[in-house]
């Protein structure tokens, strides 16, 4: 392999905070993923993760938005959503009941993805979910 070229592909999405961007970033990770046994997965990821930053930090106010990336390796397929910030606490699992109504998204990453890691401070977080795929022993490519 070229030292300046990467078999992994990325891409990126910025959206407005609107509650509508939400659906706009599961069809475009759906889009990019087609065909991938890990589609599925990925989309509602991105779902809950989009919904979180806009609920919970300052992308979902006035002028607010959130960045998607999506990279693509023959091993893994990382998810990140980065917020606009504005809360004191990072993002963290938290364990409710099976009755509430809020606080079980980044608990149902968790259960999903391989891997979940926070990343950041008051001026925005970026969450990251992990898919790793059994691509690297057969030599497939997940999408």
């Amino acid at each position: 392999m070229h030292e300046y070229t990467s078999s992994a592909r990325v891409w990126g999405l910025s959206c407005p905070g609107f509650p509508e961007e939400v659906s706009r970033a599961r069809r475009w990770t759906r889009d990019i993923l087609r065909g991938s046994p890990l589609a599925e997965d990925a989309e509602l990821i991105v779902s809950e993760l989009s919904a979180n930053a806009i609920l919970h930090t300052a992308s979902g106010q006035t002028s607010g938005g959130f960045h998607l990336s999506l990279a693509v390796s023959p091993q893994v397929i990382a998810l990140s959503v980065t917020d606009d910030g504005g809360t004191g606490t990072a993002p963290k699992v938290e364990h409710q009941d099976q009755e509430a109504e809020h606080g079980r998204g980044l608990g149902m990453v968790s259960a999903i993805a391989h891997r979940v890691v926070v990343h950041g401070g008051h001026g925005g977080h970026t969450v990251t979910a992990e898919l790793f795929t059994d691509a690297g022993a057969t030599g497939v490519h997940p999408c």
